[in-house]
């Protein structure tokens, strides 16, 4: 699929942006991989970690603010992923035109580039904070995602489509729970602070992740949502697993923060189809017979939602501990 083909990464020199690029060069041969971001000494570390495919990986300055950089750095690209964005919660309350110049207008010109210079398949990376968002950057993220599925509409006669990948905090990743309560056991410490103790997750790795979006630009035809169907975990029980016997204290949930994670509301169930490792979410219109999709999968029920605290699947204490045990925590 992605052999020979050239694709761009926005926001490339994070956690997924770094991820993504090893999976693609250790299971295709791509033209080539650009890295398109802001920050020039990410992009410094991120070329000498992968020198050993200097001659097929490129690096942009830009911002994906500037509609006129982005089209330069698609010139020649095939397949774009967008994973650009500011995400931390708080600093997006704090400054929220800057977070709606970037994850709005942000997308908009890469969806907008994407159209003017021959791009054929472009995938948004999105999250469970854009369901029923409780806070700004959840707010931007809808709004992004609704940008994506209507690009479709305005592609007439163009080979591309756009779709979004859907999943919540990746397991370790930064500013997430497991990374904060390996830092207080690391300092000696013996109890965790959590926000309320009925709080549930989902638990999905960044490999797990990656593949979605492998997925998406394998499969997707325009205007699909894909969301892993992934197990969910207690955060109680993550605390158990992590250092048995621990003490708990309930803090109080933050500002913006979930008691739970949903993915699937009651009103998308009508336009979801379960697959074998994933849902889809399937667009409200289409825009043409070119891209009529006629799903495969089965229906969900009519009053079906995907949510963390009523998942069918949930991991034990002791496979938590299992999943901890193949993760390098001290990144």
């Amino acid at each position: 699929m992605l052999n020979n083909k050239s694709i761009l990464v926005t926001g490339g020199t994070g956690s997924f942006g770094n991820a993504f690029t090893k999976y693609v060069f250790e299971h295709y041969v791509p033209a080539k991989v650009i890295i398109y971001s802001r920050d020039e000494f990410k992009q410094s570390v991120m070329k000498t970690r992968f020198k050993e495919y200097a001659d097929r990986l490129r690096f942009f300055i830009g911002d994906v603010r500037d509609k006129e950089r982005l089209k330069r750095a698609f010139e020649g690209v095939d397949y774009v992923v967008h994973a650009a964005a500011l995400k931390q919660v708080p600093a997006c309350e704090y400054n929220p035109a800057e977070a709606i110049k970037t994850n709005i207008g942000g997308a908009q010109n890469v969806i907008d580039a994407a159209l003017d210079t021959g791009v054929k398949k472009v995938v948004a990376l999105s999250t469970d904070k854009a369901v029923n968002p409780v806070n700004l950057y959840g707010g931007t993220k809808l709004i992004s995602d609704r940008l994506f599925i209507a690009a479709n509409a305005y592609a007439g006669n163009k080979d591309i489509s756009f779709s979004v990948v859907r999943y919540g905090n990746v397991a370790g990743s930064r500013g997430s729970i497991i990374p904060i309560f390996h830092e207080i056991i690391k300092n000696g410490g013996t109890e965790f602070p959590i926000t309320d103790f009925r709080m549930t997750r989902f638990w999905i790795s960044l490999q797990q992740g990656i593949e979605l979006v492998i997925k998406a630009l394998t499969e997707a035809k325009g205007g699909e949502t894909f969301i892993s169907r992934i197990p969910s975990f207690k955060v109680t029980d993550l605390a158990q697993a992590m250092l048995p016997g621990c003490k708990m204290s309930q803090i109080g949930i933050r500002e913006g923060e979930k008691l739970h994670e949903i993915m699937i509301t009651v009103e998308d169930a009508p336009r979801t189809y379960e697959y074998d490792n994933h849902f889809i979410i399937y667009p409200q219109l289409v825009w043409s017979e070119r891209k009529k999709v006629v799903p495969t999968g089965k229906k969900v029920p009519e009053n079906f939602s995907y949510s963390s605290n009523s998942n069918t699947e949930w991991l034990s204490v002791e496979q938590i501990r299992e999943r901890l045990a193949g993760m390098n925590l001290e990144k």
